[in-house]
């Protein structure tokens, strides 16, 4: 799809991916803040009236980290990876409750086998699902330790033929350097991803970003705190950061 001032979408389908830390709440520090999640869920509602082709990944970092177990808790790092992946079961759970009772049909797929919970991860199934009008949810990561959600959000956006990456964070872009840091921080408007692995770019590790410069799939950076967004991101407005 292209975009057009008549509000049609640029992108057909696309793959979301949140980080688990942004379900947790500033205050109390929950896990999962409920007024976040439905905040989020109307997002995700507002792209899909569009008719847009959903699949979404997210982070169970909200929950447990596998490498911060290491560092931290003395966990061993495959432990901890596979401790990692559930948590982010339990968010894709999350957003499926959440999503449905808004009226959005969902189905989860996981790497790893949990056929009481959620459906295996099978292609040619959930490119069905979203030609059916179902937002994916693409839990636990690759089934891998030592792999990111990052990475699980390349490999599933390369596998399905997703037009773009959306890579929803709380800074409306990529910079040179932390600009809560250093007021001179520069950002990018765009960047190659030949670039962004010269510089060392960290919004997504190096594994996501070669398997999204090997498959042709653009990461677009932006600000998920900005109301609309999301929305603004499909139709093709100028947010955030575009590597491609």
């Amino acid at each position: 799809m292209q975009s057009s001032s008549d509000g049609t979408p640029k992108y057909r389908r696309i793959v979301l991916k949140l980080s688990g830390e942004m379900l947790r709440s500033p205050e109390s520090g929950e896990c999962i803040d409920g007024a976040i999640l439905q905040a989020i869920c109307h997002e995700i509602k507002a792209i899909y009236d569009l008719g847009i082709e959903i699949g979404l990944v997210v982070g169970g970092g909200n929950i447990f980290r596998g490498l911060s177990g290491q560092t931290h808790k003395g966990i061993d790092r495959t432990t901890g990876d596979f401790m990692g992946m559930m948590a982010t079961v339990i968010n894709a759970m999350a957003f499926m409750d959440c999503l449905e009772k808004i009226g959005v049909p969902v189905r989860v797929q996981s790497a790893i086998p949990m056929n009481d919970v959620a459906e295996p991860f099978i292609l040619r199934r959930a490119v069905r699902h979203m030609e059916k009008k179902r937002v994916v949810i693409f839990a636990a990561g690759t089934g891998n330790p030592y792999f990111s959600t990052d990475t699980a959000a390349a490999l599933r956006a390369s596998e399905i033929g997703a037009c773009v990456i959306l890579k929803a964070t709380k800074v409306d872009g990529v910079y040179d350097k932390d600009p809560a840091k250093h007021a001179d921080a520069k950002k990018y408007t765009e960047l190659f991803f030949m670039e962004a692995l010269q510089k060392r770019i960290q919004v997504m590790d190096s594994t996501a970003f070669s398997l999204c410069l090997d498959n042709h799939v653009p990461i677009l950076v932006f600000n998920l705190n900005e109301p609309g967004s999301i929305k603004r991101a499909v139709l093709g407005e100028q947010i955030g950061t575009l590597i491609h």
